[in-house]
């Protein structure tokens, strides 16, 4: 198996690669910020990627940021290329962790992954692309598994919050819990909300490549996992949620995905009762639904068409921005997840279910606070709590990965808080 523990040869625990991206400057922040959490209370990192001298400002700014100017001599700078395989597999030589921010996954993730099962280093992203996440199991697990590498996608908003509230919802339930509806509200501060432009791609290329997404999950063969308690009951495309008083639809995520791919591990793999799982989200009142409909309408028919997608790319750059900070300030999210099952004495086989739970998950900002939040302390849980992985390496997601450990109670410590109201 992989090591989790430096060496001589591979020297630090972490390398944040595309640490220069919007997002990876966040991610730099919060491993500076959580270093002594590493093992024995420290933690040798690296940032990597293709420019030197932008390395060397985000070193620098963070130092700034959190008044630690021993960050710009105690951080090494590494320069690697998703379009240099050499200089990839130097970089992944040296790492127990790589965190991989190179989105969007779909153009620049798959030879991080590569690099990082044929070099003996774990990897961790934070991508909201099932068509990536997917392909990265179908294609890796079995090299992954072979070699102990751990690959685990969707560390981040998506879909850590969901993924590990279906997993602590379960934990909590006294008995056997068959099926979980998650509600989604986000927030925004004063200064409002932004997409930045790799997240606003990989929803382009996601949801126009929906039709291969399709043909790629034939390929896994997999059976239908079995159906404990009544089959839940999908709400309609648009929906009046009385959990959140306002109107809801179906959430496009990525947590659906995962999640399931999730209980499909935990049942195949640990012989775990299954859970169902609908995921929803909150839009608000009348009239956002007009705005909503029609900018979906518009959506959908672009990203039909190379011309609209293109078009689409160039229209987010005057409608949003994410250049200044305080954008952040004051934004939040909130999970309600509403559990059913069977108390503990019951026989799931008969009649209908007897127990209910409720499960709040809140945090900060999620794409850029939250994210760095969940990522980090991920690769942590890694690097502290190797014996509570899966027994063999593997291409998995965040539940199946971290069911065992105490990321949540991690979580908790760093704003991510996972909570039953009603106990």
């Amino acid at each position: 198996m992989a090591a989790f523990s430096t060496s001589s040869s591979r020297p630090y625990h972490i390398i944040i690669f595309g640490a220069s991206g919007f997002t990876g400057q966040f991610v730099v922040e919060e491993v500076a910020r959580t270093a002594s959490e590493g093992p024995k209370g420290s933690l040798k990192w690296a940032v990597a990627g293709r420019n030197r001298a932008k390395l060397e400002k985000v070193v620098e700014q963070a130092a700034g940021t959190l008044s630690k100017p021993e960050l710009k001599s105690e951080v090494d700078i590494l320069v690697a290329d998703v379009s240099d395989l050499d200089s990839l597999a130097v970089m992944c030589k040296q790492a127990v962790i790589v965190l991989s921010c190179v989105g969007p996954y779909r153009f620049f993730g798959d030879p991080v992954v590569k690099s990082c099962v044929e070099n003996g280093a774990h990897c961790i992203d934070i991508s909201g692309e099932p068509q990536f996440l997917e392909s990265m199991q179908l294609n890796y697990h079995d090299q992954a598994a072979g070699n102990g590498v751990y690959i685990v996608g969707s560390c981040g908003f998506d879909s850590i919050p969901a993924d590990m509230g279906v997993i602590y919802t379960r934990d909590q339930f006294k008995g056997t819990l068959t099926a979980v509806e998650s509600f989604l509200t986000a927030s925004a501060g004063p200064e409002g909300g932004c997409i930045h432009d790799g997240t606003w791609q990989s929803a382009i290329y996601g949801l126009a490549d929906s039709n291969k997404l399709r043909s790629l999950r034939k390929k896994f063969g997999h059976k239908p996992l079995p159906v404990v308690g009544p089959k839940i009951k999908r709400r309609g495309t648009l929906f009046y949620s009385n959990e959140l008083q306002q109107y809801a639809i179906p959430f496009m995520g990525t947590d659906p995905s995962v999640v399931k791919r999730t209980q499909r591990y935990l049942t195949e793999e640990l012989n775990e009762s299954p859970v169902q799982y609908g995921a929803y989200v909150g839009v608000g009142g009348i009239s956002n639904i007009f705005k909503l409909v029609f900018a979906g309408l518009m959506f959908f028919f672009f990203v039909k068409f190379s011309f609209g997608r293109n078009l689409l790319i160039k229209v987010k750059h005057t409608v949003s921005s994410c250049e200044s900070y305080a954008i952040f300030n004051g934004s939040s999210f909130r999970f309600i997840f509403l559990g059913e099952g069977y108390t503990e004495g019951s026989d799931p086989s008969e009649g209908k279910p007897n127990g209910k739970i409720r499960t709040l998950v809140k945090g900060p900002e999620v794409g850029y606070v939250a994210t760095p939040i969940a990522m980090v302390q991920a690769a942590l849980t890694m690097l502290n709590e190797s014996d509570s992985l899966p027994n063999t390496g593997g291409v998995y997601t965040p539940g199946a990965t971290f069911a065992k450990t105490t990321l949540i109670d991690r979580l908790n410590k760093h704003g991510i808080q996972f909570s039953n109201p009603e106990k």
